[in-house]
């Protein structure tokens, strides 16, 4: 499968934004899918006919030939169902909102506030002389 960013999937910051898949079988194609489905942005698609639909790709069916995928149009309310075999390109071109939103980034954003909070409260008690 073809990638424009050039580098291993979950690569820096393990965001898929920005990437383009140009997938050249069925198999990579399915595994481009995933991806899409797993992302938490939009995604445009391109496809073979020349059209291109950017949206939220919210379900999908791997059923050989009768495979599809369903998203989310930003410019129409109702969702569209689109067959694998009409699909070119995925790119990721929504913004990543888990981006950097780790158990791990969670914890040293907190602990990072409660150290903030705990030298306020410390030079607050030295200006009144309770330190």
């Amino acid at each position: 499968m073809t990638d424009t960013k050039n580098h291993t999937p979950g690569g820096a910051g393990g965001s898929l934004e920005g990437r383009v898949f140009t997938p050249a079988t069925f198999s990579e194609l399915a595994e481009a899918v995933e991806l899409a489905f797993d992302y938490r942005g939009d995604v445009t698609l391109a496809l073979k006919s020349g059209e291109s639909v950017a949206g939220y790709l919210f379900n999908r069916q791997v059923a050989g030939s009768d495979s599809w995928i369903e998203i989310f149009p930003a410019d129409d309310p109702a969702p569209r169902r689109i067959p694998y075999q009409s699909v070119a390109t995925i790119a990721f071109t929504g913004e990543d909102t888990a981006n950097g939103k780790s158990w791990e980034a969670w914890i040293t954003k907190k602990e990072s506030e409660r150290r903030a909070d705990a030298e306020r409260v410390e030079a607050d008690a030295r200006t009144r002389g309770h330190l």
